[in-house]
């Protein structure tokens, strides 16, 4: 999890998880209606048919195009990709999301589901993405300065 953590990126996970476990269209094999894509539809507000038209302009699943995404290309995929990295998602982070792949957050999943976890079945992208935003919040909160008071002296009875 290299994510730059905010607010709206806490958010843009949580509504993703929202919509995809409220059965909005999901095709693991399509740009528009994947992991990555689902998160992209959150972040751009373009269609899953936009989105896969964009991706098309170029070779590749979302892996390959963050591996040949450059932020001066011109391309619109890139341009989707920007989006996306300047809410303070990583390259990593979305390819992690692709796969279900990174460490810190498949550690923090239940054993028993951990090791059955599918990254085309749209219930464990669900858990995934419920969890990163869950660690995510965590690491929100642990950062947040809290002011240390001094007890406040209680008055002594004189008998």
């Amino acid at each position: 999890m290299t994510s730059r953590v905010s607010l709206p990126l806490i958010q843009a996970l949580r509504d993703t998880a929202r919509r995809l476990a409220s059965e909005a269209p999901y095709q693991w094999g399509h740009m528009g209606s994947c992991n990555c894509g689902h998160l992209a539809q959150t972040i751009t507000h373009l269609t899953k048919a936009e989105i896969h038209t964009r991706a098309l302009q170029r070779y590749g699943d979302w892996e390959r195009q963050l591996v040949d995404y450059c932020p001066t290309s011109g391309l619109p995929f890139d341009q989707t990709i920007d989006e996306m990295l300047d809410l303070g998602f990583s390259r990593e982070d979305l390819t992690h999301l692709e796969k279900l792949g990174d460490p810190t957050v498949r550690a923090a999943i239940p054993f028993e589901r951990r090791n059955a976890l599918r990254h085309n079945q749209r219930n464990d992208v669900v858990l995934y993405i419920h969890t990163w935003a869950d660690l995510l919040e965590q690491r929100l909160l642990a950062a947040i300065p809290l002011p240390t008071f001094e007890p406040v002296p209680t008055a002594v009875a004189l008998a």
